[in-house]
């Protein structure tokens, strides 16, 4: 009996501390059932080397329901535009764009008009003021966006500091649009079309015919993550075939500017900060519409929002970056505790 009580001492005692770690390092089921907590958010999905982990949606949505992913849609449009470079139909970031949207330029038009490049587009960095905020419903109810854009006032010359401006990747579409002869959403079908999962579910076009470039577009949590997939292993699908170069996603996430408001980097398409000691490159749109990719630890998150709330003056997009932390925590202590069993 002696004997027998001792073991049973010893057994407790050892499993105390492995209990303690489990307390410290909840589980990713754990993690995103509190998250419930965060009212606007409705869905989570979290994969780890191209496989899902874990996931849940809240208040009756799902992974697989279209929701529109608002600005987040710019990571799709860099993407559109660095196949179009690779296929020829662009001739890179520094060609210009004024003789492309000629017939839209306006009279008399500010020479710095002539020196805006396809890649101060993509790094929000054209100078022109932004049609996104408070300058959004007036744009939007114009006859002529990509006109409207064009004839915005300077606040800054080309390749200066970040603006934030929907009217510069809806430009992007445009010049798709014009040099490859079909529309951005037929290219996005063709391009992207045979990564398995991605499918664009709808796409607001403005008074022309020309696709939204960088809003109005949805599509399933499980088609953005399809899509973060690619980039995170490099632009190849799992069937080892190639739809974006590598050379263009490191392109993408080279910092080349900074956000006046977070104070995070932007590439082209893309933000990029250091969560939970890790750096983290992320899509994000109004309402807290957000596509990470962690490299190192090979993590590809989606989370997805009421796109009604803004996300940035609430405090939720904070939330979420806190969220992701969590995550990440969970990952690293998951890895832990696997390296100590191996």
């Amino acid at each position: 009996m002696f004997l027998r009580a001792v073991v049973m001492a010893m057994a407790l005692l050892f499993s105390l501390p492995a209990v303690a770690e489990e307390e410290k390092s909840p589980s990713l089921s754990a993690i995103l059932a509190k998250a419930g907590a965060l009212k606007p958010l409705r869905t989570v999905v979290v994969a780890r080397r191209g496989e899902i982990i874990a996931e849940h949606g809240y208040r009756g949505y799902t992974s697989k329901d279209p929701t529109s992913i608002m600005s987040a849609s710019k990571s799709i449009m860099s993407a559109l535009v660095g196949i179009a470079i690779e296929e020829g139909i662009l001739q890179g970031t520094d060609q210009r764009i004024e003789p492309i949207l000629s017939d839209d330029m306006p009279e008399n038009a500010d020479p710095r008009l002539s020196q805006i490049t396809i890649g101060n587009l993509l790094s929000m960095q054209a100078g022109l003021r932004s049609t996104s905020g408070e300058e959004y419903g007036a744009w939007i109810e114009s006859s002529n966006w990509v006109r409207t854009v064009l004839s915005q006032p300077f606040e800054d010359n080309p390749g200066g500091g970040m603006i934030y401006s929907t009217g510069s990747t809806h430009l992007l579409s445009a010049i798709l649009t014009k040099k490859a002869g079909r529309s951005t959403r037929a290219l996005a079908n063709e391009w992207l079309g045979p990564l398995e999962g991605f499918r664009i579910s709808w796409w607001s076009r403005d008074p022309q015919g020309i696709y939204v470039g960088g809003n109005m577009m949805a599509m399933s949590p499980r088609s953005l993550l399809a899509f973060g997939e690619l980039y995170r292993t490099g632009g190849i699908t799992p069937e080892g075939k190639r739809l974006i170069s590598k050379d263009w996603i490191d392109k993408s996430w080279q910092p080349r500017t900074t956000s006046r408001y977070t104070g995070d980097s932007y590439g082209y398409g893309w933000f990029m900060r250091r969560i939970a000691g890790e750096e983290v490159h992320f899509g994000w749109g109004y309402g807290g519409q957000m596509l990470y990719i962690v490299p190192r630890l090979e993590l590809t998150v989606v989370m997805t929002s009421d796109e009604g709330s803004s996300a940035a003056r609430s405090g939720h997009r904070d939330d979420l970056h806190a969220l992701l932390a969590q995550i990440i925590d969970a990952t690293r202590a998951a890895e832990g505790k696997q390296t100590k069993t191996n």
